[in-house]
């Protein structure tokens, strides 16, 4: 055709649709669907795409094809030819007598291929070895696997419904959705895929397409499938594109009755078929014809569409040109089978213009059928040669002329590589979507704000609430009525309503009418953040959104969903999704607000920033030895990389008992890593301020060292420890009476006047204490000559620096100015006064100074003599509440938006400026050894810094792989007087290899 024939014909096209185009009333609908129905404009010009001709052949026929097609199809018998137009369905998780049933159709009947549906990957390996085995001719196997082969199979991996990726803007995301499935598909040994859903879903109340449609946007739905479509045909599977000619505006389900599709031939071009010619112009192999009754294409009341030669050949073949592959949808349909009884309405579907017949009830009585009617001249032989040359010609195509057994082996991992966890981050990052924001309330800034978490729904929120903790404290508010519910919600300036429904995608989603009333009570009185992990159409129920303040739509109730919708409230990722579909007038197709982002950690798998999950996952083993060889009771490991946490977890028991496990949320002591997290940060900032400089001597900011051995030391060299200090002074040994237990001069047992400051449970030290530690320092002996050596009282030091610098106490400064701005509401001093003590494992069962078992009181002596907050040690934390703090540090001085200290400041105290003079150590921090002996792997960068604890602790961060780690344990129970084997086995060296050797890129 001309270019300009073709302007011509499209001007009078045009002229016809707007002036004489009109649409029939759904009757289908009731009165209160029609309303909610998006409105569908048809008098815009329909699309018109190339001619057949003119049309691509992605699957060009090759010699050696046609002549394979031409050599199998004269070998065949008519029985064997009519066979081929046969897909029956087999179960992997029924009994052998159904197998046996299925072998006999393919020995006696000489079915062309086989459709699974419900059991298992590796029992349908097997059941497909099987057949294959049993078949003359290669079987076609067919999978209806729409969000992956979790939709039939059990053990295998679950993608997002088409309605959460119709969210989705970055179409290569869906296309790398496809090259997923069809990987997934093609392990386990199918062909054809029946997906992607063509469906434009115009019908809220539609009961079967729904979450499977893409939307209500014929673009978008179109825009996406080409993406699956071209995903999946591109790495070997051939899809499926239907309900062909649309199941999207319908009130029944084809499954149960014959659906009727009351729309003019006009709007059904404009809308239903509008995404099948851009599918047929994009190369799709295969399409899927419905049980429908469409008036307007076919005259005879309530036949049904599969059936209907007018449906089947004049349009989709002869007017819309498609020459691929046409099945049937399923024939054991009551949309269908309801209409003709088995045998008759397969050959009905034949005559119609089908080539594979889905899923028939009874193969040799459709045989007999069709062979009869071929007998007396009502089928054609050359209409026959037509289907089964086609379907052999497919089956070259997908390489079954060369068929080869299927594989077991490492199914399960192939099944589920850590890849996909990978994708689906980022699709759901993509996909949630934010529809309302007063008072940009999302991400949430102030974590010093009250927040409560209600749960309304079926299903559990657990992985969203327990992700919003990782960010500050949240608290769960249990409801039995609305009442009670509001009274606790008192306290809270925010509260999250999460509804959460199950994740299946035939269960109901709908608002109970006292969950609606939950939440407009709640909005009344709170600022609310409504998240909702079901289908879009659920808000459709809540009719005024005006008291609540911001509206998430997370769509699915998945683990990832909640996880990355709890990074979204918090501002770890940005909203990008968009309406599939129309909710309300407010809330209409295409719409979605944007939020912005917060450099607070976020979440994700470790192939999204360049790391190896199996790699990792050889941590475990490294723990195991650990735990096995009593180095240490339980642990808790983090490592994130470009400030996304992608390991986070605990392991063994808080003691050797194995009484009570390790959770994520249980603070340890981490001994000498305070330093760095308490102390160390405070310090900067005074620096930062020019409060002092590297050369600032001691005696000129501390009155007590004036005069003294010590007052010509440098901050330099005080940081560095290259100051000449002992190692460490046991000061409690001088408070011990007689009988090695806590002098009656120093302590009570008992809170008094004098004796104010917490040594363990029901013992207090005296509180002068203090000053006779510092007087000891100032008056102690300097090493004879100048050597790096690490001691405790450089930060004893710098506490008294602090206190005296700001008068305010060290406690008071780490939690003003670090924990509650980095969000570390799990990080603390004395963590008996504020937590329940069986969340803290117990560091020791001390026999020499407390003479009992130390938990949730700090573990150093010298520590737990000034009260629990010291400056080298007295910090209690978990492996997240560091790993904020460590990441700030990464950062250079910011987090959470807040900038704390200067680039410059950071980079000052992360020199080495004695590593010329055998001292590895910068400014605080710990350095990676400049021999063999020393904290790391010896595999890290020498940018790279962090400490480590005598409880067995460690956090380390590497600014050019941008990975940090951390390592928390209680090495030290029962008795840190033992050999430290943890340290002689090298344990958390040996796990920040790993890490290392995890990097991909």
């Amino acid at each position: 055709m001309s270019k300009l024939v073709r302007l011509l014909f499209l001007a009078v096209l045009f002229f016809v649709i707007t002036n004489c185009g009109t649409t029939k009333k759904n009757t289908n609908s009731t009165p209160s669907s029609t309303s909610l129905k998006p409105k569908i404009e048809i008098e815009e010009e329909p699309y018109v795409g190339v001619s057949k001709n003119e049309r691509k052949n992605y699957f060009p026929a090759t010699n050696k094809e046609t002549k394979w097609v031409d050599s199998i199809y004269k070998t065949m018998s008519i029985d064997e030819k009519i066979g081929q137009l046969f897909m029956v369905a087999a179960y992997s998780n029924k009994d052998e007598a159904h197998f046996k049933d299925i072998d006999k159709l393919i020995t006696e009947n000489k079915i062309g291929g086989v459709i699974f549906f419900q059991g298992g990957p590796s029992r349908q390996i097997k059941l497909t070895n099987r057949f294959q085995a049993k078949s003359k001719i290669p079987l076609f196997i067919g999978i209806d696997a729409e969000w992956g082969l979790s939709m039939r199979l059990d053990s295998t991996y679950k993608y997002p419904w088409n309605m959460t990726l119709g969210a989705i803007r970055d179409l290569k995301l869906i296309e790398k959705v496809g090259k997923n499935m069809a990987e997934d598909t093609k392990r386990i040994g199918a062909q054809f895929n029946f997906a992607p859903v063509l469906d434009i879903n115009t019908n809220p109340l539609n009961p079967i397409i729904g979450n499977r449609s893409f939307g209500e946007d014929k673009k978008n739905v179109t825009n996406h499938a080409i993406a699956l479509m071209q995903g999946t045909q591109s790495n070997g599977i051939f899809a499926t594109g239907k309900h062909f000619p649309g199941h999207g505006d319908t009130a029944t389900d084809s499954h149960h009755t014959l659906p009727q599709i009351n729309f003019s031939k006009n709007r059904l071009d404009v809308v239903e078929l509008y995404p099948y010619k851009r599918m047929f112009d994009e190369g799709l192999v295969s399409v899927m014809v419905a049980h429908l009754a469409v008036p307007s294409l076919e005259v005879r009341e309530n036949y049904p569409s599969s059936i209907s030669y007018n449906v089947v050949t004049n349009l989709l073949q002869e007017e819309l040109g498609f020459e691929g592959l046409i099945f049937t949808d399923a024939l054991n349909m009551k949309g269908a089978s309801n209409f003709k009884k088995p045998g008759e309405i397969d050959l009905e579907a034949f005559k119609a213009g089908n080539d594979i017949l889905l899923f028939p009830e009874n193969v040799p009585l459709a045989s007999e059928k069709i062979c009869t009617a071929l007998e007396n001249g009502e089928i054609s032989e050359s209409r026959l040669e037509k289907s089964v040359k086609k379907i052999l010609r497919y089956k070259y195509k997908s390489g079954l002329n060369h068929y080869s057994p299927i594989s077991l082996d490492n199914l399960a991992n192939d099944l589920n590589a850590p890849e996909k966890n990978a994708l689906q981050y980022e699709l759901y990052e993509n996909a949630i979507t934010l529809l309302k924001n007063k008072h940009e309330l999302v991400p949430i800034e102030d974590l010093s704000d009250k927040i409560a978490y209600v749960k309304l729904g079926d299903d559990s929120g657990t992985t969203f609430l327990n992700t919003l903790k990782k960010y500050t404290n949240v608290t769960e508010v249990s409801h039995e009525k609305l009442d009670s519910l509001l009274i606790k919600l008192k306290p809270f300036s925010t509260v999250i309503i999460g509804y959460h429904k199950s994740d299946k995608a035939w269960k109901k989603h709908d608002f109970s009418e006292t969950e609606l009333q939950y939440i407009q009570e709640i909005a009344k009185h709170k600022h609310v953040i409504l998240d909702v992990f079901a289908k879009p159409y659920t808000l459709m129920a809540i009719k005024d959104f005006s008291e609540i303040e911001s509206v998430v739509l997370s769509y699915q109730n998945s683990d990832i969903a909640q996880e990355v919708s709890a990074e979204l409230l918090f501002g770890a990722v940005a909203a990008k999704g968009k309406l599939p579909v129309t909710i309300n007038d407010k809330f209409p197709v295409d719409f979605g607000l944007s939020s912005k982002t917060i450099d607070r950690l976020g979440f994700c798998a470790p192939e999204n920033v360049g790391m190896d999950s199996n790699k990792l996952k050889q941590i475990d083993a490294v723990v195991k030895k650990a735990i096995d060889g009593k180095m240490t009771p339980g642990a808790q490991i983090l490592v994130a990389r470009k400030g996304k946490v992608i390991f986070q977890k605990s392991y063994g028991y808080h003691t050797y008992d194995k009484k009570v496990k390790v959770q994520n949320s249980d603070i340890y002591d981490v001994a000498s890593v305070s330093k760095i997290v308490g102390t160390l940060p405070n310090v900067m900032q005074l620096y930062d301020k020019c409060e002092f400089g590297l050369d600032t001597k001691l005696g000129e900011v501390l009155p007590d060292f004036k005069n003294s051995n010590k007052a010509s030391i440098t901050f330099k060299e005080l940081l560095s420890h290259y100051a000449r200090f002992q190692a460490w002074e046991p000061f409690y040994k001088a408070t011990l009476d007689i009988d090695k237990c806590p002098s009656v001069d120093y302590y009570s047992t008992t809170l008094r006047k004098d004796f104010t400051l917490p040594v363990n449970k029901d013992l207090y030290a005296l509180k002068s204490i203090n000053d006779t530690i510092i007087s000891h320092i100032v008056k102690s002996k300097l090493l004879d000559k100048k050597e790096y050596k690490y001691s405790d009282f450089t930060f004893i030091i710098l506490k008294e620096y602090l206190e005296k610098e700001t008068g305010k106490t060290l406690e008071e400064l780490a939690n003003t100015n670090f924990f509650s701005k980095l969000g570390m509401n799990n990080t603390m001093y004395n963590p008996w006064k504020r937590v329940d003590i069986t969340t803290i494992p117990p560091t020791e069962d001390d026999t020499y100074f407390r003479n009992a078992r130390v938990q949730g009181y700090v573990h150093d002596m010298t520590a737990a003599m000034q009260g629990g907050v010291a400056g080298h040690a007295g910090v209690f934390s978990n492996s997240i509440d560091l790993a904020k703090m460590m990441q700030m540090y990464l950062n250079k001085g910011t987090y959470n938006d807040v900038q704390f200290f200067s680039p410059e400041t950071f980079d000052t105290f992360n020199t080495c400026y004695f590593c010329n003079e055998g001292n590895r150590r910068a400014l605080g921090f710990d350095k990676p050894q400049l021999g063999k002996e020393g904290p790391t792997c010896g595999c890290v960068s020498k940018s790279s810094f962090g400490h480590t604890g005598f409880t067995g602790t460690m956090v380390w961060a590497d600014p050019e792989t941008e990975i940090l780690y951390i390592f928390l344990s209680n090495r030290t129970f029962p008795d840190s007087n033992a050999v430290n084997k943890l340290s002689k086995e090298n344990i958390r060296e040996d796990i920040q290899k790993i890490i290392q050797e995890a990097i991909i890129k």
